[in-house]
């Protein structure tokens, strides 16, 4: 058997040694080189003519931005070290700084005539505006030459040798007298321009857009060869932005807003971080309507380069009357996105809002608020919040939030305003007292001899906004001879129509519940006006008979008025419906009504009853139908100890007469000095009572007065008079006192007549 061989091991590989690591050096040729790189670089940066690079610079910024561009003045360049604006170790890395003069933008060719007239260098002087907005207008449309006309502003004469000319052929869009760029150098060699301060002194910038929405910043850059454009292969970043001397013209015909802000750079002290603030602005023009004027700071330019930032921004603003104070963030300015703001508002009436906000508001006496303002200014999509403000009205003090909604077809306000001590005066412009002292006999009639109001509604701006507002006065501060004690009313303003509902009033330990509807989208205005009096002491209508501790009686009722017309005494000239009013358990005399300058009734208690005789009231009704203005008697009595007195006939509230005839029932003759019937005739201002005269003073209604005059609510609930126990007198007169007044035709339908009670034996 053959012996086997064993299997031979593997050879054993032994790792040769490392060669030695050789030292790598640089050849002195190298570094020698590099520094006349260096070198070279440095005196051409230097040395160089770099006037010989704007046609090439020229030609590049107009390809990049579809628009001719160029540099009419010199263009240098030299190294900066160390860098002025720069803190810490990057203030020593050198970098090159580039100056040219005199840059010219041009305009899109259909907005050529709008563009920078001049480069001003003069602190005080401002460039011309009026010109480029004209020109500007006659290229777009007549509501742009509106807006661009509004930016008007007088030029101030020129320091001399301070502008720099413009070429004749047409408007540029932009200017600027010299510009200045730190650049970093790498970056160029990927096409990149870094740019780490960029200062533009006297730029001066006009930017238009039309009614269709077309502007002149877009830059759409034209095709080459009838194909599509290339894309531009260079980029450009700026690290921050100084400007001296800067002006900014701009015409909306969108927004109907033009105006010329002048701008500079906020400098921040050597040694000091940057504040939030970082640019100063002074603006003037017009939006709308009303001229604007203001000042204020805002946050450093470049931040406005980024999509979300909280933009601070502080500045006071004049439009008008009306003057502004605001401080706090703008939230992502470009999209107007968001805000938090303290603003402080004042005007001479809050109706100047109007033009400046679109807000539809009351005419008021001088305002003062301050409150903050939260939300969204978003075009098209704005919701803000005048949240938690105080002010005063006049004298009177005012508080409440305030939210608006932008929507279609028309924005709303809606919010919750209240007064601790309001003054009755204050809210005379309100109701349409043009003195703002709430008084009839104080302009409220321009028509000779005429007593109602005849002031017009202005309903000019109803439809520009729907209205939700709560507003209650606590207290009321008031003439002695008006006892209202606090009001309270729910206006709602939807597509022109105005209800309030309820208007209410708390007058001489009474109150009036009414409510009332005015519809102006026909012409002429539509009113529907219902109202109740309720517990209403009329002797607290008159002081110097409260003072005598005498009572005229307790006064109920309801009235139901459907008319149309642009005023209070229009609307009653055309007014159809029904009117109640019921008093009882009180006094009067002769005495009693002289100190009331209740005349009329002061001649008729003197005939019926005599001189010095105080009557006690039992109880007493007033039932009118009205039908086109015509005010008939349906039962008008009232009933004493000693007699029934009825009075029938006509109050027409068009012409403002009287026709009425008042004839006593004797219950105890001998306590009357007249035994036939009494005429009371003649216009409201100065009727004859028998051959007697004196003025119709119809202060006694005055709280019924307010609920007519005022506007009130639709729905009304049925008054109720309790009638007088064990009295069938007063028990007939009151018998209907639980019917529900009605409005239009059907309260001017007739009513079955009260029978007049027996005399008693």
């Amino acid at each position: 058997m053959p012996s086997e061989t064993p299997p031979s091991s593997p050879p054993t590989s032994v790792a040769a040694p490392a060669p030695p690591r050789r030292r790598s050096r640089v050849p002195l040729a190298a570094v020698a080189g590099l520094l006349v790189v260096l070198l070279l670089l440095v005196a051409f940066v230097a040395w160089f003519d770099w006037n010989r690079a704007k046609p090439w610079i020229n030609q590049q910024v107009s390809e990049a931005t579809g628009r001719r561009f160029a540099i009419e003045g010199d263009l240098r360049a030299h190294w900066q070290w160390p860098q002025p604006v720069e803190t810490g170790w990057r203030r020593w890395v050198p970098g090159v700084t580039v100056q040219a003069d005199r840059l010219v933008m041009d305009n899109r060719a259909d907005f050529g005539h709008f563009g920078a007239l001049d480069v001003q260098t003069d602190d005080a002087s401002t460039a011309t505006v009026q010109a480029r907005a004209e020109k500007a207008a006659a290229s777009a449309t007549p509501a742009a030459a509106s807006a661009a006309s509004a930016a008007s502003v007088p030029a101030s004469p020129a320091a001399p040798d301070s502008t720099a000319s413009v070429p004749a052929s047409g408007q540029p869009m932009a200017t600027v007298g010299s510009v200045s760029a730190s650049l970093r150098l790498l970056p160029l060699l990927s096409r990149h321009v870094a740019i780490d301060t960029l200062r533009l002194t006297v730029p001066d910038v006009a930017l238009a857009r039309k009614a269709d929405g077309s502007n002149n910043w877009t830059f759409d850059r034209p095709a080459r060869d009838g194909g599509p454009a290339k894309p531009n292969p260079w980029s450009v970043s700026v690290g921050q932005v100084v400007v001296r001397d800067g002006q900014l013209a701009y015409a909306d015909a969108v927004k109907d807003l033009a105006f010329t802000a002048k701008l500079g750079t906020i400098d921040t002290p050597a040694g000091q971080a940057p504040g939030p603030y970082g640019v100063r602005f002074e603006v003037r023009g017009r939006y709308a309507q009303a001229r604007i004027q203001g000042r204020g700071e805002g946050g450093h330019v470049m931040d406005l380069r980024e999509k979300v930032v909280d933009y601070p921004l502080r500045f006071k603003a004049k439009a008008g009357t009306v003057e502004a104070e605001v401080e706090g963030i703008l939230s992502n300015p470009a999209a107007l996105s968001g805000m938090d703001m303290k603003v402080m508002l004042k005007a001479d009436s809050m109706a100047d809002l109007y033009d400046l906000t679109g807000l539809v508001l009351p005419n008021t006496p001088p305002f003062r608020t301050r409150g903050r303002l939260v939300g969204s200014l978003e075009p098209d999509n704005a919701v803000w919040e005048y949240r938690d403000f105080d002010g005063t009205v006049g004298d009177s003090d005012l508080h409440g939030s305030l939210t608006y909604t932008s929507a279609k077809p028309r924005p709303r306000l809606k919010g919750t305003m209240t007064s601790k001590k309001l003054r009755l005066a204050d809210l005379g412009p309100v109701l349409g007292a043009p003195t703002g002292e709430g008084k009839a006999e104080k302009g409220t009639s321009k028509r000779p001899g005429k007593v109602l109001p005849d002031v017009a509604f202005a309903t000019d701006r109803w439809n520009a906004m729907d209205l939700d507002l709560t507003f209650s006065g606590q207290q009321i501060v008031r003439d002695e001879s008006l006892p209202i004690e606090n009001l309270r009313v729910h206006a709602v303003l939807d597509n022109a129509m105005l209800t309030l509902s309820p208007l209410q009033f708390g007058v001489a330990q009474g109150k009036i519940d009414s409510t009332v509807v005015l519809d102006s989208r026909t012409k002429p205005l539509k009113a529907q006006l219902r109202g109740n009096v309720e517990g209403l002491r009329l002797s607290g209508l008159f002081p110097k008979v409260e003072l005598m501790e005498k009572s005229f009686g307790r006064l109920d009722g309801a009235v139901a008025l459907n008319g149309s017309g642009q005023s209070v005494a229009s609307m009653l000239g055309s007014a159809s419906g029904e009117t109640r009013l019921y008093i009882r358990d009180g006094r009067f005399s002769k005495q009693m009504l002289d100190l009331a300058a209740l005349n009329v009734g002061s001649v008729v208690v003197a005939k019926l009853f005599g001189d010095d005789k105080e009557v006690q009231l039992r109880c007493a009704v007033a039932d009118f139908a009205v039908k086109d203005g015509i005010a008939q008697t349906r039962s008008v009595k009232l009933s004493t100890n000693e007699a029934t007195v009825e009075a029938t006939g006509t109050a027409d509230l068009g012409r403002e007469h009287l026709d009425l005839r008042i004839k006593p029932e004797s219950l105890q003759w001998k306590f009357f000095s007249l035994r036939t019937p009494l005429y009371v005739k003649g216009p409201f201002a100065d009727p004859k009572v028998g051959l007697e005269a004196g003025p119709l003073l119809l202060r006694a209604g005055a709280a019924v007065a307010a609920a007519v005059v005022a506007p009130v609510a639709l729905a009304l609930a049925p008054i109720t008079v309790p009638a007088a126990d064990d009295d069938e007198n007063c028990a007939v007169l009151l018998a209907r006192a639980g019917d529900k007044v009605q409005g239009g035709a059907a309260g001017a339908a007739p009513k079955p007549p009260v029978a007049s009670p027996a005399p008693a034996r």
